[in-house]
C-alpha cells in the first residue's frame, strides 16, 4: 500500500509540473509567433490548467476505469469551488469582477445543468462529447470577442506566464527551449496520468471503496493542484480577479473540454448514482457560489469557511 501511495503522490507531482511546463512552453511559443495575449490566455493557459484532469480522464476511460474518469471531472469541479475558492478566500477576501458574476458563474451553472440530461441514459456518448466541446468552443469565441475591449487586463492576468518572453520573434534557441518544455510537459502528464489511475484503482480495491469515491476525492484534489496553486498565489498578491476567474473557468473547461474530449476518444459509461448524487453535489456547490460572489461582489473569509465546510460535508455525504 505504501508503494502505491508513493506512486500516487509521484503521479500528482508529475501532473503538476507537466501542466506548468506545458503552459509556459506553449504560451511562450505562441507569443513569440505573434499570437495576441488574449488568445494565449483563453486557450493555452486555460486549457493547460485542465491538462491534469484531461490526462487522467482519458487514461482512465481507455483503461476501462470509467468511474475514475467521471469522478475526476466532477470531483475537481467540487474541489475547485469548495476547497480552492474557499481556502483562497480564507487567505484573502476576494473581490469578484462583475463580468465573472454576470457571465462566467451563470455559464458554469448552465453547463453543469446541461450535463444532467446528457447522462440520464447512464453514458456520455460521442455525440454528447461533441456537443460539450462545441459549447466550449462557442464560449471561447464569445469571451474572446467580449475581452477585446480589455486587452491590458488580460495581459496582466497572464503576465506570470508570458512576462519573460522577448519581443523578438526569431530567437531559435528560445524556440527550441519552448518546444522542449512542451514535449517534457506532455510526457510528464502521460506518466502522471498512468501512475494516478493505476495507484487509485489499487487503493480503491484495497480500502473497499468505489473507484468513483477515489476519483472524486484523492484523484480530483490531486488534479486540482494547478488551480489551487494559481488561485492561492493570486489571492496572496491581492489579484482576486485572477483567482476567481481561474476557478470558474477551470470548471467550465472540465465539463466542456475534459469530459467532452474524453467522450470523443472513448464513450464513458456512468454509474446509476451519478446523476442524483455526485452531479447533484457539484450543481449545489456551483449554485452556492453565486450569492456569495453576488453579495457586494466579494467572497469574505466567513463565506470561504462555509465553502470549505460545505465541501467537507458533501464529501462525507458522497462517501457514505
Amino acid at each position: 500500500m505504501l508503494a502505491r501511495l508513493l506512486l500516487l503522490a509521484g503521479g500528482i507531482g508529475a501532473l503538476y509540473f507537466g501542466a506548468e511546463w506545458l503552459i509556459r512552453g506553449a504560451a511562450a511559443l505562441a507569443q513569440r509567433f505573434g499570437v495576441p495575449p488574449i488568445v494565449v490566455g483563453l486557450t493555452v493557459v486555460s486549457l493547460g490548467t485542465s491538462a491534469p484532469e484531461l490526462a487522467v480522464s482519458i487514461r482512465a476511460a481507455l483503461g476501462g476505469q470509467a468511474d475514475i474518469a467521471v469522478g475526476n471531472v466532477l470531483g475537481s469541479n467540487l474541489a475547485n469551488v469548495g476547497l480552492v475558492l474557499g481556502l483562497t478566500a480564507l487567505i484573502q477576501p476576494l473581490t469578484v469582477a462583475a463580468r465573472v458574476v454576470v457571465r462566467e458563474i451563470p455559464i458554469m451553472i448552465g453547463i453543469t445543468l446541461l450535463l444532467y440530461p446528457l447522462i440520464l441514459d447512464l453514458e456520455v456518448t460521442r455525440f454528447d462529447g461533441a456537443l460539450l466541446v462545441s459549447l466550449l468552443v462557442a464560449y471561447l469565441i464569445y469571451v474572446l470577442k467580449a475581452s477585446r475591449n480589455e486587452p491590458e487586463a488580460v495581459l496582466e492576468e497572464f503576465s506570470g506566464f508570458i512576462e519573460e518572453i522577448p519581443e523578438t520573434q526569431g530567437n531559435t534557441r528560445r524556440t527550441l527551449r519552448d518546444i522542449g518544455l512542451i514535449l517534457v510537459g506532455l510526457s510528464a502528464l502521460v506518466i502522471g496520468g498512468n501512475a494516478i489511475v493505476g495507484s487509485a484503482t489499487y487503493i480503491a480495491a484495497a480500502l473497499g471503496v468505489s473507484e468513483m469515491v477515489i476519483g472524486m476525492t484523492v484523484v480530483a484534489v490531486g488534479t486540482s493542484l494547478p488551480e489551487l496553486a494559481t488561485s492561492v498565489v493570486a489571492g496572496i498578491r491581492q489579484e482576486a480577479d485572477i483567482a476567481v476567474g481561474n476557478i470558474i473557468g477551470s470548471n467550465i473547461f472540465n465539463i466542456g473540454g475534459v469530459l467532452g474530449v474524453t467522450a470523443l476518444v472513448q464513450p464513458i459509461p456512468v454509474g446509476a448514482e451519478v446523476p442524483n448524487l455526485h452531479l447533484l453535489a457539484v450543481l449545489f456547490m456551483s449554485v452556492l457560489v453565486f450569492p456569495f460572489a453576488r453579495s457586494s461582489y466579494t467572497v469574505q473569509r466567513l463565506e470561504g469557511t462555509l465553502l470549505c465546510l460545505t465541501y467537507l460535508g458533501l464529501g462525507l455525504w458522497i462517501f457514505w
